[in-house]
């Protein structure tokens, strides 16, 4: 396994969450399959980059911790993921609504240095713990917004900065409220935590198969730093899923 690290946009990262939801709202994945799990996650990681880098690695580097995935296999299951998206790939991300916010909800007062960077580690933090299938970017990107602004302000005044935005409905406020909550609860969670970084290198692609969240209990595409090197590698040939 290599640990050359890829390089790839948070753009890139968050799409292959938003294919792999998309994916697995359609064709379901036993959990003991994880081979097919992972197999998935590298699927739409390579998609994710072909549509939004301009370097793009070969199949034969995306191998994941435990598993090494022949580029037959990859391009099986690059297929498979096409054909249930019906070859729709061109997502929308929250990450096309940012500045919009920022000069609506910040229009009229000082922006807080690191106001960008800061929603774009909260806007990640969501897509490892929600299904994206169930909010719009749109939604997300506000609360980031807003999170990213002031992490202490009150339903209220959430409200009055929400009142500027004339396409969002009431619901749509329920929805940025807890979606605020929960980035609340993220940084808070930071602050006594080292802040995990968004890396995404060859041995990175892996999936938690389960995760809780106040969301909602989901089966999630991460990415991590390392891999476990204790775990022997698995030869995954072109055989069929």
């Amino acid at each position: 396994m290599t640990g050359a690290v890829f390089g790839f946009q948070l753009q890139t990262a968050y799409l292959s969450v938003t294919y792999f939801d998309r994916f697995l709202s359609k064709l379901s994945i036993d959990d003991e399959k994880l081979w097919a799990i992972r197999l998935l996650s590298v699927a739409c990681l390579s998609l994710a980059a072909k549509m939004e880098e301009c370097k793009i690695p070969t199949l034969s580097e995306f191998s994941v911790s435990d598993y090494d995935f022949e580029s037959k296999v990859i391009q099986r299951m690059e297929l498979l993921v096409l054909n249930t998206l019906e070859w729709k790939l061109g997502s929308i991300t929250p990450f096309a609504y940012l500045h919009y916010f920022i000069n609506k909800f910040c229009a009229d007062q000082a922006r807080p240095e690191g106001l960008v960077s800061n929603a774009i580690k909260l806007i990640m933090a969501m897509a490892k713990e929600i299904d994206l299938m169930d909010t719009r970017p749109s939604i997300i990107a506000a609360a980031a917004v807003l999170a990213a602004f002031d992490g202490r302000l009150t339903r209220k005044i959430l409200e009055i900065k929400m009142n500027v935005i004339s396409f969002l409905q009431s619901q749509d406020y329920e929805r940025i409220y807890s979606c605020y909550n929960f980035m609340q609860g993220v940084v808070e969670r930071k602050a006594k935590t080292p802040a995990p970084k968004f890396s995404i290198s060859p041995s990175s692609s892996s999936m938690e198969v389960l995760e809780t969240s106040s969301f909602g209990t989901k089966r999630r595409l991460t990415f991590s730093d390392s891999s476990d090197q204790s775990c022997p590698t698995k030869k995954v040939y072109d055989r069929g899923f």
